[in-house]
Order: C-alpha cells, then structure tokens, then sequence
C-alpha cells in the first residue's frame, strides 16, 4: 500500500478567523485513512498568488476557492487546474462568472419555483463606445415608468442583476422612489423584483455539499444580529422545501457552496436571492452557526480530496428541465430534482464516509471551540472588523455564542454522519 499526503488548498481573501480553525482542526483529526490501495494523510496550504506557466502542475488535490467570483487571476488559475491537472475545485468557476443572480432567477422560474415577479431594466446611463448612440437611435426604446410600477405593484426590490451583497437595493413603495433609486442606479444593469409581503418567515438555508443549515435571518438588524441564533424553528415539511429547494440550485449550477434566501407566505416559500455561492464564512456574522461551517467545510473537503470526486465542468441541465415538464405537482418535481441533486452530490457515499473516517471530528470540534486557538481566531477577526473600544466586547460576544452552540448540539455531536 503507498503513502500519499492528500493536499487541500485554501484559495482565500481578507478571511481570518475560518482558516485558522479549519487548518488547526484538520491537524488536530489526525487522519489515517486508506482508500483506494493507498494510505491517506492530508494537510492543508494557503494558495498563493504570483505568475504561473498554464502547464506548471497543481499540487492540490481539493481548493477551497474564496476568490474566483472577483479576482480574475486566481480565477483563472482555478480554471486552468480543473482542465489541466483534473483539480477537484468548489465552486465551479464557469458558472460562477456566468450565471449571475438574474440567470438563477430565469433558471429557477423554469424549474417552476416560486420566484417572485422578476423584470430587468436597460441601465440609466452608459459608458461611450464607438457603436452606443448609433445603437441605441435604431434600438431602444422610450419607456414609462409609471407603467412598469403600476404593472409590477408596489412594494418592489430594485436590485444590481448580478448580485453584490445588499449593495445597491433599494426598496420601492411609490412612483418617486422608483424615479429616484433609477437615476442613482447610473451604469449598473438593475432586476426589479416584487416584495413577498407580509411574510412570517425570513430564512437562508447554507448548503455545502449535501450538508444544510437553515438559519432565520433578520436582514434589518446590524450585521451581527441578522443570523439568529432559533435551531429546530421550522416545522418538518418546511425544512423539507428549504433543504430540497437548495439542494437542487446547488447541484443545478455546480455551486458546492452556496446559500438560499427564501421567504414564505402564505405557506409558500418564495426563493429571492440564492445565487451566493461565496457565502459568508467570518465568525462576526455567523457566530453561532459558525462551527457548524467549520465542520461541514472540513467534512466535503475531505471527502472530496481523499475519494478524487470528479468535477463536474459541464453542468447538464437536460434532467432537470425533463423532470420540469412532467405532470406532477410542483411539491413532486422539486423532490424529484433533489433526488437528482443527491446523486450528483454522492450524499449516501458521504455520508458513509463521514461515519466511517471522520466520526471523531465531533468530539475533536467540541474542545475546539473552546480552546484559545478559536478565542484569539475570533479576537483577530474582531479586531480587523470593529472599531478598538468595542473589540473587546464584541469578542467575549461571539464567544459566548459559540460556547452556546457547543452546549445545545456541540456536546451531543451529529451521530447520524453529517
């Protein structure tokens, strides 16, 4: 039998306190495993940055990817491995420079979920090309305002079409904030989109790999409050929707990492904003929630380098859309595309994996999170983010949330593998 030292690769930007608890902890597991005539050991390094020669090999069997949806060079790096060296990368890097939030809503809308009335609007300025005027003489169109607004009925959402993190969104309750929240739009492309109100619930269900997390979230708080800290507030068919609503955007854009918002009324849940696939990841917006990433991140990752899981560059869309056209209720179809997403995500084989190889990460993770590593990973991150007279505060804050976590599910473990 060989003895081989699997490589994961962390592929990070201004992240601080997940790294540290993901490469001490990968270190602390201690892992001995034997998988295909070969001995596995696994270690992890921080990607760097530099020029690189297209046929130079990648010495990583996994990346962990933190920059492909905005920094070109590590993008393209990223790519080149996958095609190259067979690197086994999350996210899919093509679909995440393509498939932007307006393609997920399009997409979504054709697999017939509930998404709320969706438009696009040209942009209110350009920048001066050689072709624009002339383009725009023969081509656009003069529009009303009015109309659209009355058409779309307010409340509406105006957002940027690709996303950026609330940056940009507007909510519109008159023609005059229409007007305005347009001339301040300039050059960015905008998605007007209908508001799901009233709603009772407001929840982003995180998927990383097969592994789901439902968190109600509150997106008028600060930012350290917006995750709350409810577990087990959703009835079972809810969780049910949320997880296969997910599950299945997932695996239909080749996204391993990525979250769902979704809002319900009227018993419906309403997907809004579900392409994130670089979620949040910092200990001073997850906090209580943060160890669980820790563990699922470490749990796919390893899963993936130490079984060579294949990258999937081409996503096939084909089976879904077949399951789209059936007969069948709607609540049938979305089960029938998370059995799809299941299989492509190999969750049986996963979760086999993580019985067998990883079932002492839960104990491992439980003295970990409340260790002096994971206390400073949080003061680091703290201290980046606050300013000094509440650094302190806001520590001993996040900790204690953390210490909450690990006496409501850290101490019991998750003795079903994942």
């Amino acid at each position: 039998m060989t003895e081989r030292t699997v490589k994961i690769g962390l592929s990070l930007g201004a992240d601080i306190c997940w790294p540290i608890c993901y490469e001490t902890l990968l270190n602390d597991l201690k892992l001995d495993i034997r998988h295909g005539g070969e001995r596995l050991s696994f270690a992890s390094e921080r990607v760097t940055i530099e020029p690189f020669n297209l046929q130079q090999p990648v010495s990583y069997d996994v990346v962990v990817d933190r920059l492909t949806h905005w920094y070109s060079t590590s993008r393209e790096w990223i790519k080149k491995g996958i095609l190259l060296d067979d690197l086994y990368v999350y996210n899919n890097p093509w679909s995440l420079q393509s498939n932007e939030k307006h393609t997920s809503y399009a997409a979504m809308m054709r697999l017939g979920m509930p998404v709320p009335e969706t438009w696009m609007m040209p942009p209110k300025a350009y920048e001066e090309s050689e072709d624009l005027q002339e383009t725009l003489r023969k081509y656009a169109r003069m529009f009303s305002m009015e109309d659209i607004g009355n058409e779309l009925g307010y409340p509406f959402f105006m957002k940027p079409y690709h996303g950026g993190g609330w940056k940009g969104v507007s909510k519109i309750d008159n023609l005059d904030e229409f007007n305005r929240a347009y001339d301040e739009s300039g050059k960015e492309v905008m998605n007007l989109q209908s508001a799901v109100l009233p709603h009772d619930w407001f929840v982003r269900c995180v998927g990383l790999g097969p592994q789901m997390r439902k968190v109600n979230y509150d997106p008028s708080a600060a930012l350290h409050d917006r995750y709350r800290a409810d577990i087990n507030f959703l009835d079972a068919d809810d969780s049910s929707v949320l997880e296969d609503m997910t599950v299945t955007i997932n695996s239909f854009f080749g996204w391993d990492f990525n979250s769902c918002e979704a809002l319900r009324r009227d018993g419906i849940w309403h997907p809004i904003d579900f392409a994130n696939a670089c979620p949040d990841s910092q200990v001073t917006s997850l906090h209580y929630h943060f160890p669980w990433l820790i563990k699922a991140n470490l749990r796919w990752s390893v899963f993936c380098a130490a079984t060579g899981r294949s990258m999937r560059k081409n996503l096939d869309w084909d089976p879904y859309f077949a399951i789209a056209d059936k007969d069948i209720s709607q609540r049938e179809k979305l089960s029938a595309y998370a059995k799809l997403s299941h299989e492509r995500f190999e969750t049986e084989r996963f979760r086999e994996f993580c019985q067998t190889h990883l079932s002492h990460l839960d104990e491992l993770a439980y003295d970990f999170f409340a260790s002096d590593v994971m206390k400073d990973a949080i003061h680091q991150k703290v201290s980046a983010l606050f300013p000094s007279h509440e650094i302190e505060e806001f520590t001993e804050l996040f900790w204690q949330r953390i210490q909450d976590w690990r006496a409501a599910e850290g101490s019991q473990g998750d003795p079903d593998g994942f």
